[in-house]
C-alpha cells in the first residue's frame, strides 16, 4: 500500500482528506480516478477547490499542478463544477436549523 502523498502535487493535508474520505492508498485513489475520488473528498467534509481539484488531476498524470491551461484547463473546469454541483445537497436535504429558520420566514423555503 503506497501513501497518497507519493503522487505528484499531492502532500499530507490531501492524504488525510483523503482517508477522511475512506481512500488510504495511492492505488485506490488512481483505480477511483480523479471525478469519483474528488466527489468523495467534498462528501466527506473536503471544501471544493478548483486548484485542489485540478491539481489531483495533473498529479495523478504524473504533470505539475500549474501544467494545465487554455481549453484543458476550461474542460477541468466544466468537470469540477459538475462534481461540485453533484455534491451539493438539494434545498430538500436543509439542516434541522435550516428547516427551523424556513419554518419561520428567515430563509426561502424549501422547494
Amino acid at each position: 500500500m503506497t501513501p497518497v502523498s507519493t503522487i505528484r502535487n499531492l502532500g499530507p493535508a490531501v492524504e488525510q482528506a483523503c482517508a477522511r474520505a475512506g481512500i488510504h492508498s495511492a492505488e485506490e485513489l488512481r483505480a477511483l480516478g480523479p471525478d469519483t475520488a474528488y466527489a468523495r473528498l467534498i462528501g466527506s467534509g473536503t471544501r471544493p477547490h478548483f486548484i485542489g481539484y485540478y491539481a489531483l488531476v495533473m498529479g495523478l498524470q504524473g504533470r505539475p499542478w500549474n501544467d494545465c491551461q487554455g481549453k484543458e484547463k476550461d474542460d477541468l473546469r466544466a468537470r469540477f463544477d459538475a462534481i461540485k454541483a453533484a455534491a451539493s445537497p438539494a434545498k430538500s436535504e436543509r439542516s434541522e436549523i435550516e428547516r427551523v429558520l424556513d419554518e419561520i420566514g428567515v430563509i426561502e423555503k424549501a422547494r
